[in-house]
């Protein structure tokens, strides 16, 4: 049997308007319970990898990483995160938090890390995760799987770069190399497009036709009538 290459997996980095979850567990808990409260809200954040965003999930707290690169934390003060790893993250809190408590452990995760899925899916929309090892494998799964009419051999990434930018990438889904794209995990802010195939857009066609059809043959009833009338 064939063995197939794995995608290389890059941790994603923290950037500007990221919402970090920082928690600092000591042997009393009440003394970082200021920390572990965050300073943001996130509403629709998922326990495990992530599910549409809506009120009737869980709220997390977080800290929002603000456009010079810092989060503010309470007793820790003005920490940068910006362009580090949540492994990095972790072993720079544990450095500050080392100043006021004994023995501290820190656990650092994305409160929000986000993707979107649209067109031809079962359950299209913003899906929000703590969890940052998210494959396009996962991600369709999450919206359902493709309907009778996405087309899987060209699934649409769109990618946003470090300058702003965005950069397209094309996926088919039924080659099995797929495991091994550049683009197999996801990063914050992507967007998965499938699109509709041939059968939806005749699909399409015929019922704009069967309406028309129906729209006219009122139209003619209608004039009938009138004529009549007068």
């Amino acid at each position: 049997m064939k063995s197939l290459a794995k995608a290389e997996y890059q941790e994603p980095t923290i950037q500007v308007d990221d919402i970090i979850t920082i928690l600092i567990q000591t042997v009393d808990p009440q003394a970082t319970a200021m920390i572990n409260q965050g300073n943001v809200p996130i509403a629709g954040a998922a326990s495990a990898i992530g599910s549409v965003s809506s009120s009737a999930q869980p709220v997390v707290a977080g800290y929002l990483v603000h456009k010079d690169g810092f989060v503010e934390v309470p007793v820790l003060g003005r920490i940068k995160l910006l362009g580090l790893t949540t492994g990095e993250a972790k072993e720079l809190v544990l450095k500050e938090a080392l100043k006021y408590y004994k023995e501290p452990t820190v656990i650092i995760r994305y409160a929000n890390f986000k993707f979107s899925v649209t067109g031809e899916v079962a359950k299209p929309g913003v899906y929000i995760t703590p969890n940052e090892k998210v494959s396009i494998l996962d991600a369709i799964s999450l919206a359902g799987d493709l309907t009778i009419f996405g087309k899987r051999e060209n699934v649409l990434l769109i990618r946003e770069n470090l300058d702003g930018t965005r950069s397209p990438y094309r996926i088919n889904l039924q080659k099995s190399d797929i495991i091994s794209s550049p683009v197999f995990y996801l990063r914050q802010n992507d967007v998965i497009y499938v699109e509709p195939n041939k059968a939806k857009a005749s699909a399409t066609d015929g019922t704009q036709a069967k309406t028309y059809t129906i729209i006219g043959a009122a139209l003619s009833v209608l004039i009938i009538l009138i004529t009549r009338i007068n």
